[in-house]
């Protein structure tokens, strides 16, 4: 006959030592990435407040100073002009010496190198929001083991209900804190998301009309001189 042992089994000590920890530094943690979120989505708001650009105003601007003085007229219009726009234009108007397809290749690249530029910190966002529920569900999984250890202890009564409920509440908790730091980031996420892909067509589509009038320049230029 085979006598009882005393050892713990694997699920046994993992559980103990998931009580013994607790879920508050679930919640201290789900506070930090809060903290974070909110940090990277005002610098984004300040990064794009600094670089904006009406692009209607500029394009009509650019257009009409490519009729009357052509590239190098331009150039002085976009001096000084940031964002998106004003980096494609001027990278645009810089390589037009090098013929039409090389414009249009640098078109594609310069909207490329900017849109890294627009799109750093976002996948902090929406790490935090596909993350963050999870983080929560942890501690909502610590606090449901405490409760069930709490079951299964001598408290009896009142006390029982007290320590059964109080860790029931903290399970809540850390999942009602995991799903606020997860929505805001999602919609924050999304919200810089769609302006820059608006902003990215935006830009397309002025670089185009640009290299439009450029090319009709050219061709007149040519039957001029014929």
């Amino acid at each position: 006959m085979t006598a009882p042992t005393d050892e713990l089994t694997l699920t046994e000590r993992l559980s103990h030592f998931f009580e013994s920890i607790g879920a508050d530094w679930i919640l201290y943690l789900l506070l930090g990435l809060l903290l974070l979120s909110v940090v990277v989505v005002v610098e984004r708001i300040l990064f794009f407040r600094k670089n904006k650009v009406d692009p209607v105003t500029l394009s009509k601007a650019v257009i009409q100073a490519v009729r009357e003085g052509g590239p190098a007229k331009a150039r002085q219009q976009i001096v000084g002009v940031g964002g998106m726009t004003g980096g494609v234009l001027a990278a645009a108007l810089d390589a037009w010496d090098d013929g039409v397809d090389s414009v249009e290749e640098v078109i594609a690249a310069a909207i490329s190198r900017e849109r890294i530029l627009y799109d750093r910190w976002l996948p902090v966002l929406g790490t935090l929001g596909n993350s963050a529920p999870f983080i929560g569900l942890f501690g909502t999984v610590i606090g449901i083991l405490s409760a069930f250890s709490n079951l299964s202890g001598p408290l009896q009564g009142a006390d029982l209900k007290g320590a059964v409920m109080g860790s029931i509440g903290e399970a809540l908790v850390a999942t009602a804190v995991g799903l606020a730091v997860a929505i805001p980031c999602v919609v924050a996420f999304n919200a810089f998301k769609s302006r820059i892909k608006r902003m990215s067509g935006d830009t397309e589509a002025v670089a185009r009309l640009l290299m439009a009038h450029l090319k009709a320049r050219g061709r007149a230029g040519s039957g001029g001189a014929s």
